[in-house]
C-alpha cells in the first residue's frame, strides 16, 4: 500500500461517521529526511496536540483561546486526558449558557501503534457547562457534532488533521439569545469561517523550527 493510502486509512476508524449537517477536514503533512527523524519529531507533535492550553500559541495566535479544565470545569495546567473539558473563547459574543464560553468534553484519546505507523486521536464533543446545573449544550453546535484531532506518522511522513463531523447549529436551548447567537456562529462555521483556525493549528503542530531552525 502506498504511503498516502496508508496515511489516509490509519486512524480512519477513530473519526465518527458523518450523517447530518456539515463536515470539515483540515489536513497538513510533512516528510522528514528519515524515518528515525520522523519517529523522534513525532513525540513532539503528540505532546503539542495534548497541550490544549498552548493551541493558540502553536497556531501562531490566529485562533480562539482554548483552556483545559478537569471534568468539573476547574482550569488545569497539564496534558489533556479523557473526561477533561475544553473551555473555548471564540471572537464575538459568548454563550450565556456557557458563562461567556463554548464548552466541549474530551470523549476519548486513542493511541494506535502499527508496524511502521502510529496515530494519536483526540475526539471532543459539545457539552454542558460543567460549572452550572444547566442541561443545555453550551456550544454553538449541538452535541451531535464532534471534532477529532489526529496526528499520524507513516514511515517518514507525518500529518496533523482536524475532522469535524455532524455540525448543526445549536438553536434549541432554553436561552433565546443563545439560540440567535448560535445560529449566526454555527452557520458561519458551516460556511467555512472556522476552517482557517483549524488549518493554522494543524500546520502549527507540524512546525519543524525545533529541528531545522526555521518554520518550514
Amino acid at each position: 500500500m502506498k504511503t498516502n493510502d496508508l496515511m489516509g486509512n490509519t486512524g480512519a476508524e477513530h473519526v465518527p461517521s458523518q450523517h447530518l449537517g456539515s463536515e470539515m477536514n483540515a489536513v497538513e503533512q510533512i516528510t522528514l529526511a528519515s524515518e528515525a527523524q520522523a519517529v523522534h519529531f513525532f513525540q513532539t507533535v503528540k505532546e503539542r496536540l495534548l497541550d490544549v492550553n498552548r493551541w493558540k500559541q502553536i497556531a501562531g495566535g490566529t485562533m480562539s483561546d482554548f483552556f483545559l479544565t478537569d471534568e468539573t470545569g476547574n482550569l488545569v495546567q497539564r496534558k489533556a486526558t479523557g473526561g477533561d473539558h475544553i473551555r473555548i473563547d471564540i471572537p464575538g459574543p459568548g454563550s450565556q449558557t456557557g458563562g461567556g464560553y463554548d464548552w466541549v468534553t474530551i470523549e476519548e484519546i486513542k493511541l494506535e501503534v502499527l508496524d511502521n505507523a502510529e496515530v494519536l486521536s483526540m475526539t471532543a464533543r459539545p457539552s454542558v457547562n460543567p460549572l452550572t446545573d444547566s442541561e443545555d449544550t453550551a456550544h454553538f453546535l449541538t452535541d451531535d457534532a464532534s471534532s477529532t484531532f489526529q496526528v499520524k506518522r507513516v514511515g517518514s511522513v507525518i500529518s496533523a488533521e482536524e475532522h469535524g463531523r455532524n455540525e448543526v447549529p445549536n438553536t434549541e436551548t432554553e436561552n433565546t439569545l443563545d439560540n440567535i447567537r448560535n445560529t449566526f456562529v454555527g452557520w458561519g462555521a458551516k460556511a467555512g469561517f472556522s476552517y482557517p483556525q483549524w488549518k493554522a493549528l494543524v500546520k502549527g503542530l507540524l512546525n519543524t523550527a525545533d529541528i531545522y531552525g526555521d518554520s518550514r
